[in-house]
């Protein structure tokens, strides 16, 4: 049977052979070079996702960590990001009735490689876990590259974050959901000269007097007396 073992190797071997060519080229790579290693790469990444084991998964995300570094948003690898970061949430696989394919770990990874993606198209992908995704570990990386990314439009951004944390809050607040959300609002903030969202300042303040250890709470009332300077928000 021909496995996805083998298959990755064949990939890897003709990926390394065409750097190789490039490089023998004094390092000025052809366009048409450039196209296949892409598309070399591309392939891998959607096999590698598509594959049944966490383990592929992963090596997935490792090469779409290096493709996105190097310049490669391609389609494929938007694509790819967005099956991952669902992987166990949207497409479930089942075994005598078992989920098989709830891997949070990749999904959490794949939530940090979309902030790494950006651009709008990244935006609505992390949107889109946080208003199907269930683990703590997940979400707090979704918000952090919400931050990260810094679109806005609208409060479309802050009001599903303060959606998730509500979630949270009225029955296990989180600590490290909590720290991500006021990072996440402070680098909205600086991105788009403050917040003029009501609900992001009543969460803010919530957080500050709540059920959050103290650093946590300082931190809140440290942002909320920062956003005053932006003359919005308060």
């Amino acid at each position: 049977m021909f496995s996805f073992k083998r298959f990755s190797i064949l990939m890897l071997t003709a990926f390394f052979a065409v750097s190789a060519f490039a490089q023998s080229q004094n390092n000025e790579m052809s366009i048409e070079a450039s196209y296949l290693q892409q598309t070399l790469e591309n392939m891998i990444i959607r096999e590698s996702a598509r594959a049944d084991s966490r383990e592929s998964k992963l090596i997935a995300l490792e090469y779409i960590d290096s493709a996105i570094e190097n310049g490669n948003t391609s389609a494929e690898v938007k694509q790819a990001l967005e099956y991952l970061s669902m992987e166990g949430r949207r497409s479930v696989a089942r075994e005598n009735g078992r989920v098989v394919n709830n891997f949070p770990d990749v999904r959490r990874q794949a939530a940090k490689y979309l902030g790494k993606f950006g651009g709008e198209e990244g935006k609505n992908a992390l949107i889109q876990i946080c208003q199907i995704e269930n683990e703590p570990m997940v979400l707090q990386e979704a918000i952090k590259s919400l931050g990260d990314i810094g679109i806005n439009e609208n409060n479309e951004t802050i009001s599903n974050i303060v959606w998730v944390v509500n979630k949270f809050d009225r029955l296990n607040p989180d600590n490290l959901l909590a720290i991500a959300t006021i990072d996440a609002f402070e680098k909205i903030a600086k991105a788009n000269n403050g917040l003029n969202s009501t609900d992001a300042i009543q969460l803010l303040v919530r957080i500050s007097e709540g059920y959050y250890v103290t650093p946590v709470k300082e931190r809140a009332r440290q942002l909320l007396a920062d956003l005053r300077s932006y003359g919005t928000g308060s």
